[in-house]
């Protein structure tokens, strides 16, 4: 019997008899709660079903992450087996097909001489051989194969030794003028410190953690163009440590490229992690491969990360030296260098943000109409309270070098742009 139905049974039984004896209240009672109890039972059956569905849900996702990071870890492996194997491949299998080449136009001039006809226009010779004889063809269909096996990452494989700027003797001080407490000034061409302050003092590298974020993902990303679906998960990390964010939304599918973008101009927490995400499965993984990179850059003795945002962590730390390291690293891919130096940035139209999310990198709108002696060309913030304001950028002076500047511990933003405005005008000519 329902709690209403009680209720008025209970009203009617009074109406009609009078008042109620103890032994009748006490049945009318024992039904109520009896019928309470049950829809209570029935309340529990549901949460525990709910949360059985939702455990379920959770690993059955934990699983996918795992069968995607493990699918990854096997084809960068893959990868990296072919591009060993690449260059001597193609000089055997080019040798081979050379010599086959010329012992067929050996042989076709040996029938010539005996004036015997063939049927075989010599029109263009590739490899010892000629366009329609037919080993022309399986030489470019070799070729092109051996390219689509060699999948290259975004802004491609860079070659380049990483940056070992040393000081000298013509090494200064950083001028009285830059208010940071610590400071880098490097000419990249000549590898070499022009100034310091406590460069190689540890730092907490905030949210400048983020060029090394997406430095890693280039790497491990071929198709900038491909979909990712913002989860409740990132949103809710982003919320919870009061972070920066691009502003995506539950359930709203982005490119890549636009977390790129969103992880560096409006320094978003929800972008950084969805590149994380969608590289590795999960941050703890991609952070692996963020220390995995600070060791192949030289750099794991003095640097170490243990988020792909910037968050503080006694365990997160970097110098200022090491930052212009693994800015320098970005600014060598060409599809980061294109993220670093983008002043503005509309995000790919979606059904929760039909134009787009428009957002700007501060830092290089507010000194590209300051005087640093020449350009500056890409750049990157950071605040966190345990290094206040920081920033790294690169620059390109009049005399068409290019410097690299990092600074920690500014007393705000504003001062940390006119931090590095001084250094340019202190050491470029």
């Amino acid at each position: 019997m329902s709690t209403n139905k009680q209720e008025q049974a209970f009203m009617d039984y009074e109406g009609e008899n009078g008042q109620l004896s103890a032994e009748e209240i006490a049945a009318v009672l024992a039904d109520t709660l009896q019928g309470t109890y049950h829809l209570a039972n029935e309340h529990l059956d549901e949460e525990i079903q709910d949360n059985a569905a939702y455990e379920q849900e959770e690993k059955e996702r934990e699983a996918r992450r795992r069968k995607r990071l493990k699918e990854m870890r096997r084809r960068k492996k893959q990868q990296e087996w072919m591009r060993r194997l690449l260059i001597p491949c193609v000089i055997v299998l080019m040798l081979c097909f050379v010599l086959i080449g010329f012992g067929i136009r050996n042989l076709v001039k040996n029938q010539q001489k005996n004036k015997v006809s063939y049927n075989i226009a010599l029109e263009f010779p590739v490899a010892g051989c000629f366009g329609n004889s037919g080993i022309a063809d399986s030489i470019k269909e070799a070729i092109s194969h051996l390219c689509t096996i060699n999948v290259q990452p975004l802004g491609g494989k860079n070659k380049l030794p990483p940056l070992t700027a040393t000081a000298d003797e013509q090494t200064v001080l950083l001028d009285s003028a830059v208010v940071s407490k610590n400071g880098v000034f490097i000419d990249v061409e000549a590898n070499r410190i022009m100034g310091q302050r406590d460069a190689d003092s540890r730092i907490i590298p905030a949210s400048m953690t983020k060029i090394l974020t997406i430095l890693v993902a280039a790497e491990h990303i071929t198709d900038a163009d491909d979909k990712f679906e913002i989860t409740r998960e990132i949103t809710d990390y982003s919320y919870i440590n009061k972070c920066s964010s691009m502003g995506f939304e539950i359930g709203e599918k982005v490119t890549v490229r636009d977390l790129f973008y969103g992880t560096i101009l409006p320094s978003g927490a929800d972008a950084a992690l969805g590149l994380a995400v969608y590289v590795a499965g999960s941050q703890e993984e991609f952070v692996v491969l963020m220390n995995e990179k600070l060791e192949e850059l030289g750099l794991s003795d003095s640097s170490h990360f243990t988020n792909c945002v910037g968050l503080y962590d006694e365990n997160h730390y970097s110098t200022v030296y090491d930052m212009a390291v693994i800015l320098k690293a970005a600014c060598d891919n060409s599809f980061c260098r294109d993220v670093l130096s983008a002043h503005t940035y509309t995000s790919s139209i979606t059904e929760q943000h039909p134009e787009g999310i428009t957002k700007s990198n501060w830092f290089l709108r507010k000194i590209e109409d300051k005087d640093t002696h020449g350009e500056v060309l890409c750049a990157k913030t950071g605040y966190v309270l345990q290094s206040e304001n920081c920033a790294a950028s690169l620059s390109i002076g009049k005399d068409g070098k290019e410097y690299l500047c990092v600074t920690a511990h500014s007393s705000g933003t504003w001062q940390c742009i006119y931090d590095h405005v001084a250094m340019c005008q202190q050491f470029l000519p």
